[in-house]
């Protein structure tokens, strides 16, 4: 049988990402987790990976990501992007599907420190992992609060909200329906939402938030005659429906990305620009492993 990290880590009593850390001799540790986990190893006959080991103190031009999945347009495109600009620039890169699972992600994040990569491009939805906090190596996060030391890149979302209201006012709309997710606390898409809502409520547009799972009920019961879902695929869904019940709504989606406008090329959608961010991702990155200063916060322009 195969011994891996995990089977170190319990043996040790600790986390993966601390048998990471011993191994590779990084980070803050006391010398009795040190010979706990040097112990498991010896007792499981683990040897770490030699190829990773004799690359202490080399650059690996190796770039990581962890994303919740690529099965959503955005993301997939976003990552072919930055895969694109670091191949252009002599790195490579390795991608993780976080899944949306805790557990899954600690464990992503300690593979890919033991695999020695310079850097680590996060779009993590887990946002109470505390490894996010202890990590000692140069993390950007694309979208969202991680921890204090994190830069964060995101699109401008306020202008995101202000180009959305202003096609809704362009088509007389006076009755908006807002699709929310339903903790809003986190999440990077209440700036747009409430930058919209301001717009609307200036020029007396009423507006209602609704959660996507209450959406068609909300629907049925009251006419709208446009619908601001927060991404193009639940605006597709929305789309089918009032099709299906021939109401009359303009729905707006939000992304833009190729495949979506390729498959429903006249869907209205608001289109983030991947582009830019895949490049100010990979920026901000290069600029912290180079224990450069950055912004806490980076807002990448759309293009009106």
């Amino acid at each position: 049988m195969v011994v891996k990290l995990g089977d170190v880590a319990e043996r040790a009593g600790v986390s993966v990402t601390t048998v990471s850390r011993v191994i590779n001799r990084y980070g803050s540790l006391s010398q009795k987790t040190i010979n706990k986990v040097e112990q498991a190893m010896r007792d499981l006959h683990y040897q770490p990976n030699a190829m990773a080991r004799a690359m202490q103190g080399k650059r690996s031009k190796i770039i990581g990501l962890i994303f919740p999945n690529i099965l959503n347009p955005f993301y997939a495109e976003l990552v072919n992007r930055i895969e694109q600009q670091l191949f252009s620039r002599g790195y490579r890169m390795m991608l993780v599907s976080s899944a949306d699972n805790p557990a899954r992600e600690e464990g992503a994040l300690a593979m890919l420190q033991a695999n020695q990569v310079e850097g680590i491009i996060t779009g993590s939805h887990n946002l109470n992992i505390r490894e996010y906090h202890d990590l000692h190596l140069p993390i950007v996060s694309f979208d969202r609060y991680l921890s204090d030391q994190i830069p964060i890149v995101q699109a401008d979302h306020s202008q995101a909200g202000q180009l959305t209201a202003q096609y809704v006012l362009s088509q007389d709309c006076t009755n908006v329906l807002i699709v929310v997710d339903p903790d809003m606390s986190s999440s990077p898409t209440l700036a747009r939402i409430e930058c919209a809502e301001k717009v609307l409520h200036d020029y007396q547009v009423a507006t209602k938030r609704v959660t996507m799972a209450n959406v068609y009920e909300e629907i049925a019961s009251q006419d709208y005659d446009a619908i601001i879902p927060t991404n193009d695929l639940d605006a597709v869904d929305l789309i089918r429906y009032i099709q299906g019940s021939q109401q009359d709504c303009l729905v707006i989606g939000y992304d833009g990305t190729q495949l979506m406008r390729r498959l429903f090329p006249n869907l209205v959608t608001i289109q983030q620009p991947i582009t830019a961010l895949a490049q100010q991702l990979i920026e901000t990155l290069l600029a912290v492993i180079d224990q450069q200063t950055v912004p806490k916060v980076t807002k990448v322009p759309f293009i009106a």
